[in-house]
């Protein structure tokens, strides 16, 4: 690869600067930015560099959130259930939270909100059986059920930004907690409009405003006790997003009133993984609509001073919502999204904005994930970055990025000369694959996949949170295999399949828990979505189920879509029927050696016809059934790797007619290639940490290569 530049961000730090620079030379970066707890010195600002400055424009504003503090940000909590032992219990509402985090909001305007329930029979109590106790932060309730179980939802303000948490936790901060305001009240935007002037007049040289998000931060509650610190977690909840003030403005303008229980929700709240409903659907568009309205008024003015505004898809993005049609609004001049992962790679390329930027791992902190050594002794940052590379890096072959770049601070790296030459490294080959984007998409099959859930595009590419946090759902194991394969993809909802959505689909992927809104829920109710997939199928599509697919009760299989799948889950209902035994048959060798999945419980052949491809003793684990000109295919559970990544593709290659092997297509699973055509180029990745040699069958004949443990080769056709 030839020595080039730009399209890399990089970290500065000042009294750094000689460090800065020279970074900035072996990098190949044309823009230097700060990061939080860091800032640029003159000499590295008029060092000829863009210069992106970081701001989180609801946080750092202490002085101000100390004389306003009934404008800081809340949201609802509910108490843990108290089983009461006579007719009066009282229930310490702070007990189980953390103090530094929260503190209650009693003020009349809140009080009205709050909500006291029976959980054992689901009932709110009526407001005359409970009473509050100001000094002692508790609730009485009188008149009541013995041994019936009871909470209390109130609401709370957040005294210490959880970013800011995050950060002193992580990097052993001494510092002023920072709280966050809440730009729904006008004395704040008044407060926000002029800062945001200032900051504009006082930062001549700034030529990027990155904004840490907008306004409200993803939900992460923390808990009194650490053996239990993370009590709730989500990256698309709105729960942050609540107050008084909102919760009035929103039944002016739709007519009714939300309560707590509709954000607390029996305890479970609103997580993303669950469907959502009409009455959510209802308030992330009252955030969404303000969100956009104000924040508009913020980019509107940064531009007015000469400056582009940039969005970091993470922190406070809640409202944001790229993927509503809607973001163009805004008109933000980039995206930044933080990336673990292919699928979060893909999830920034897909977004309607000018400019796409990954701010790729390891951050330059002394620890990573979980508190272990990164840019520390015991740390290897190096083979980190590798290994996070390896992931994004078969997703940048899919889709274009345009930029690059690292968090965190700096210095960390002058003892790791080793990491900065891996980054050299990787920056030269994201330059060289940008290249091959801009002369024209990579080849890609004929067959085109649709995913299937609840949200639909909505949450095209993601969950709700990082791999590390949803790792525990099928979908998002399969939307990281799906992120680097040459197939073109599409988020789909229920709603969609009945507007005709089906029309230019080949295979339709729906996979989840039972109930979730991946697997999809209730909409399985809806007759019309099964027959139109129904039809769909037997004209020649294929429906690819995993784990609980089409799962709900009530009806005479548990999976709507067995008829097509051939497989069905027996919940307790037929343990005294017979089942279909069978013999694995592979025999056109559709998946690839060494495919295996979890064996789900129950799973049994609904008549005996489906093709059992693979399985653990009499439990199937991928099955094949015909279904007039389609086919339904079933597998017991999805866990990314290599060879169940190459097993998707196989199987989405079969279902479109295309065979198991095709050109362009590495005959060792540990690789993966991707082909531009117009550029001729053939780029060729191994996803292993052994050398492998692979072939690939192109247009200009056979090419086998032999390939280093995580390298990248470029072959011209």
């Amino acid at each position: 690869m030839a020595k080039t530049k730009g399209g890399f961000t990089l970290p500065g730090e000042s009294g750094y600067e000689e460090l800065t620079l020279k970074m900035a030379e072996k990098w190949g970066a044309d823009v230097i930015r700060d990061s939080d707890g860091t800032v640029l010195s003159d000499e590295i600002v008029h060092a000829g560099y863009g210069i992106y400055s970081t701001i989180c424009i609801i946080r750092d504003h202490n002085a101000w959130a100390k004389e306003n503090q009934d404008k800081l940000q809340q949201t609802f909590l509910c108490t843990p259930a108290v089983v009461a032992s006579s007719e009066e219990a009282t229930i310490d509402l702070m007990e189980s939270f953390f103090e530094e985090q929260f503190c209650i909001n009693d003020t009349p305007e809140a009080f009205k909100y709050w909500e006291v329930y029976d959980r054992t029979s689901n009932e709110k109590v009526d407001s005359a059986k409970w009473s509050y106790d100001k000094a002692r932060g508790s609730v009485t309730i009188q008149g009541i059920v013995p041994f019936h179980k009871y909470t209390v939802s109130f609401l709370a303000y957040r005294i210490w930004e959880e970013i800011s948490m995050y950060n002193h936790t992580t990097n052993n901060w001494d510092k002023e907690h920072l709280m966050q305001i809440d730009p729904r009240y006008p004395e704040t935007q008044e407060y926000m409009l002029g800062w945001m002037k200032n900051w504009c007049e006082t930062h001549p040289d700034t030529t990027v405003v990155r904004f840490t998000s907008m306004f409200y931060n993803f939900v992460w509650i923390w808990g009194s006790s650490e053996r239990n610190r993370y009590l709730f977690s989500d990256w698309g909840s709105y729960d942050y997003t609540v107050s008084a003030l909102a919760l009035d403005e929103f039944e002016k303008k739709y007519g009714y009133a939300m309560t707590a229980e509709d954000f607390i929700n029996k305890g479970d709240l609103h997580v993303t993984h669950m469907p959502g409903n009409s009455r959510k659907a209802d308030w992330m568009e009252f955030v969404n609509d303000f969100v956009i309205s104000f924040g508009k008024k913020l980019i509107d003015m940064v531009h007015a001073y000469g400056k582009k505004a940039y969005v970091f898809y993470d922190d406070s993005w809640v409202g944001v919502e790229p993927y509503n049609g809607r973001f163009g609004e805004f008109g933000f001049d980039g995206l930044i999204k933080c990336v673990f992962s292919g699928y979060e790679a893909r999830l920034c390329a897909g977004v309607d904005v000018p400019t796409h930027e990954l701010r790729l791992h390891p951050y330059l902190f002394p620890v990573g994930l979980g508190g272990a050594p990164t840019f520390m002794e015991g740390g290897d940052p190096t083979l980190d970055a590798k290994k996070y590379w390896n992931s994004v890096r078969r997703a940048l072959l899919r889709a274009k990025i345009d930029r690059i770049g690292l968090g965190g601070y700096l210095h960390l790296v002058e003892k790791f000369p080793d990491f900065c030459d891996y980054i050299e490294k990787v920056a030269d080959e994201f330059r060289l694959i940008r290249t091959f984007h801009e002369a024209g998409k990579p080849y890609t099959i004929r067959t085109k996949v649709a995913v299937l859930h609840s949200w639909g595009a909505l949450r095209s590419w993601t969950l709700s949170g990082h791999f590390h946090e949803t790792y525990m759902h099928d979908l998002i194991h399969i939307n990281e295999a799906l992120s680097g394969l040459p197939v073109d993809v599409s988020f789909i909802s229920f709603e969609d399949v009945k507007k005709g959505a089906l029309a230019d689909v080949d295979v339709v992927i729906n996979a989840g828990y039972a109930g979730s809104a991946w697997s999809g829920g209730d909409n399985w109710k809806d007759d019309e979505v099964v027959t139109i997939l129904t039809e769909w199928v037997y004209r020649g599509g294929t429906f690819i189920g995993v784990n609980e697919p089409s799962a709900v009760a009530g009806y005479d299989n548990y999976f709507r879509m067995a008829h097509v799948l051939g497989v069905d889950e027996d919940t307790g209902a037929k343990v005294c029927h017979g089942k279909w035994s069978f013999e694995v048959q592979d025999s056109e060798k559709v998946l690839p050696e060494g495919a295996w999945v979890e064996a789900g419980e129950n799973r049994f052949l609904t008549d005996g016809k489906a093709r059992v491809l693979l399985a653990d003793g009499d439990k199937p684990l991928v099955t094949m059934n015909a279904f007039g000109k389609g086919k339904g295919i079933y597998l017991a559970s999805f866990q990314v790797n290599l060879v169940n990544t190459r097993m998707l593709y196989q199987l989405i290659r079969y279902a479109g007619g295309e065979g198991t092997s095709g050109m362009y297509m590495t005959d060792n699973l540990y690789t993966e290639c991707a082909y531009y055509p117009q550029s001729r180029k053939l780029v060729v990745i191994n996803n292993s940490d052994r050398e492998q040699t692979t072939t690939i069958p192109t247009e200009a004949g056979d090419r086998t290569i032999t390939i280093a443990p995580y390298d990248t080769t470029f072959i011209e056709l």
